[in-house]
């Protein structure tokens, strides 16, 4: 309700008392009527579903998931959430949390220091491979390469500007075939990190990461709750994930006190976001939305934010509607 209507109706339910208290006389029900000014009509989820898959017709090749989860309450709301989907950069955030819980048992400190290189190995074959600075979105840590940098910096840097040369890095370190482990230990069965980025011949033979938004819905609702490896390592997660500089696809439509920590992804007609919300009055939801399939990113970004915006009229209507 805009401030002028508030103002406007508040004026008149004073009023109102005034002239009951005056007459003594009960003609009107106020708080009947300040229950109707103020009823908002919740959002079904079958509501939800039909909007969103309109929303999803103006696009009929392409090929969409989303997941939503209240944190509080247990809710969800699921799309073609168990189909596979090339990762693109949201395979960061299972890397991050497989570095959090490294560090957790001990094997090295996030205060501890990386030689930054640029030289990997593909999983193919072996054979050296770079990464391409035109290519990455983050590119001051090249300018470093030879340098000891400390693992919370790159870390920072591969999740807030999704920087290519950090997750190699991070991945040399910390071993794919290790996320994969803990992500089948919390459930999370079909997401895949094979490799880092910009192996072309694995990208070649198909042999790429992979993601389900089922998967990232347990990924980030475990970091919402502060189970994913501990507390602490859930909350330095979502400090970084809130540092994110991308946010325009789950964040780009909602009012600006609300809260993001996200990671989003994108390559040639894959475009990707995965979070949490945070609500002004504490309250949290997870969001993941994956498409594959519409070339103009613009437009595919537009649609997915189109879809988060729904999502958070559907949870704000659940829980502003009249007990």
């Amino acid at each position: 309700m805009k401030r002028a209507t508030f103002t406007f109706v508040l004026f008149i339910l004073v009023r109102l008392c005034f002239c009951q208290e005056a007459t003594g006389e009960s003609t009107v029900n106020v708080n009947e009527l300040v229950r109707n000014v103020f009823k908002r009509k919740t959002i079904t989820s079958k509501q939800l579903r039909n909007t969103i898959q309109a929303e999803f017709g103006k696009y009929p090749q392409a090929a969409f998931a989303v997941a939503y989860l209240d944190v509080e309450t247990g809710d969800k709301f699921t799309i073609n959430e168990r189909e596979s989907f090339h990762a693109a950069s949201t395979m960061k955030t299972p890397v991050l949390v497989e570095t959090y819980k490294q560090a957790a048992e001990g094997k090295f400190s996030l205060d501890d220091s990386l030689l930054v290189h640029n030289s990997f190995k593909s999983i193919v074959d072996g054979s050296i491979f770079a990464v391409d600075s035109a290519d990455d979105s983050e590119k001051d840590l090249y300018s470093l390469i030879g340098s000891k940098v400390p693992v919370s910096d790159i870390l920072f840097r591969m999740i807030t500007r999704s920087g290519n040369l950090s997750t190699n890095i991070i991945i040399d370190k910390v071993g794919a075939e290790n996320v994969n482990q803990t992500m089948r230990s919390i459930g999370a069965k079909d997401i895949r990190v094979l490799r880092g980025v910009e192996d072309s011949k694995a990208f070649q033979k198909g042999l790429n990461n992979t993601t389900t938004a089922h998967d990232l819905m347990l990924i980030f609702g475990r970091i919402a709750r502060n189970e994913m490896v501990s507390p602490e390592a859930s909350g330095g997660m979502v400090d970084i994930l809130m540092s994110q500089h991308f946010k325009n696809i789950i964040g780009g439509k909602l009012p600006p006190e609300v809260k993001v920590a996200s990671k989003s992804g994108s390559i040639t007609a894959v475009c990707h976001d995965s979070g949490i919300v945070f609500l002004p009055d504490g309250r949290r939801y997870v969001v993941v939305l994956l498409s594959r399939g519409i070339e103009d990113h613009k437009a595919a970004s537009q649609l997915l934010s189109n879809v988060s915006k729904h999502i958070y009229d559907y949870n704000r209507s659940k829980h502003r509607s009249p007990k």
